[in-house]
């Protein structure tokens, strides 16, 4: 009798033992951040889980071809990237400075001129995953992730192609990407040596560089800023001000503004608890808030060009005409190429009162 007494215990205890486990697992599935957000349900994660690993790991099944590619990089890619790869005055070239023998090699040489004017993609990519997985998830510019995957496949087919390492007639597919890795002309160039990598299959065991013995001998003792970014490419993405979340204690500055006169706007709103955010008031302002709706503003300055020309040159080309904001509210919406240079302007998908908007506002001068 009493050593069913002590067993019936026994049992009580640790069936209250998991209950108690069981209502934790429940409070930390459910309530550990109550009142903020939910579990990603495993479509979401898959959504996000789009990495590809040097190994390729994560590439999708696809494939394109050259010919295919060349369609796609002429639609989407030429306007900011150049025709052949050499890019505007406000990208990097993504083809050049690699030959036949950093082919055979590995190694890309001119990476160790330091005479050669510059490093394209082509000669620093170490992995064909890096140029895969970057265009996938980043371009085009103004619509990332919009590529399909076979779109993806041609684009890097046609990119190698450019830079002469692979043949036109290449069909580049998840099935020999493996074989295009070897003849990346920089695919021996990279070092793991700096044990950035997780784990200790990679680099030089899992153990990361942080004695920076190389790095306490010969310093400089003196700093030298040699390049800032300059005043017409402060507001190039739109007003970081206008951008901020309305919570937290971080808070983008005006780019409006010069420099000067942000330093004493951010004293101003220190001492203010409540830091007045931007309003939309005005049919200039209106106009603004479309160009950077609708990317305009990634290839136009208000007053200096990016890639293409700056707003201000836009209406003061055309303010003269009669039918300027006709005119011009066309030209959005249908893109165009030859007026102001080489590099094309894509047709945009704007309604036709936002169009005029906008239009209204370069014949009017572009006002802030």
């Amino acid at each position: 009798m009493f050593r069913s007494l002590n067993s019936a215990r026994n049992q009580a205890v640790v069936s209250l033992a998991c209950l108690g486990a069981l209502l934790s697992f429940n409070a930390f599935g459910d309530t550990s951040f109550s009142g903020i957000g939910r579990t990603a349900t495993p479509q979401e994660v898959a959504a996000w889980d789009i990495d590809v690993r040097p190994d390729f790991k994560g590439l999708p099944a696809g494939q394109g071809s050259v010919a295919q590619g060349m369609v796609v990089w002429e639609g989407k890619c030429a306007s900011c990237h150049g025709v052949f790869g050499e890019s505007n005055q406000t990208f990097s070239p993504l083809v050049g400075g690699t030959t036949a023998q950093d082919i055979q090699s590995g190694h890309v040489q001119r990476l160790n001129d330091p005479a050669y004017p510059g490093r394209t993609t082509l000669m620093k990519a170490s992995t064909l995953s890096t140029l895969w997985d970057y265009i996938n998830r980043a371009m085009p510019w103004t619509e990332p992730k919009s590529l399909t995957t076979n779109e993806v496949y041609a684009v890097v087919a046609y990119l190698l192609n450019l830079g002469n390492i692979v043949p036109e007639d290449l069909v580049l597919s998840n099935s020999n990407m493996a074989q295009v890795q070897k003849l990346l002309p920089n695919r021996n160039g990279m070092t793991t040596d700096h044990g950035l990598w997780p784990g200790k299959l990679i680099g030089n065991g899992g153990k990361p560089d942080v004695k920076a013995v190389a790095c306490m001998k010969d310093c400089n003792t003196d700093v030298a800023i040699k390049s800032s970014l300059p005043d017409f490419a402060r507001n190039a993405h739109g007003n970081l001000a206008e951008q901020n979340r309305i919570v937290g204690a971080q808070h983008g500055v005006d780019t409006t503004l010069a420099p000067a006169a942000t330093m004493a706007q951010a004293r101003a709103t220190a001492d203010s608890s409540k830091p007045a955010l931007p309003v939309v008031k005005t049919a200039s302002a209106a106009a603004i808030a479309l160009t950077k709706t609708y990317s305009c503003v990634a290839c136009h300055g208000v007053d200096a060009r990016i890639v293409g020309p700056s707003f201000k040159e836009i209406g003061k080309k055309y303010e003269s005409r009669a039918d300027a904001v006709t005119y011009l509210e066309g030209k959005i919406r249908a893109g165009g190429s030859g007026v102001w240079g080489d590099i094309p302007m894509p047709p945009q998908s704007l309604k036709g009162v936002e169009a005029t908007a906008i239009a209204k506002w370069l014949i009017a001068g572009s006002p802030k």
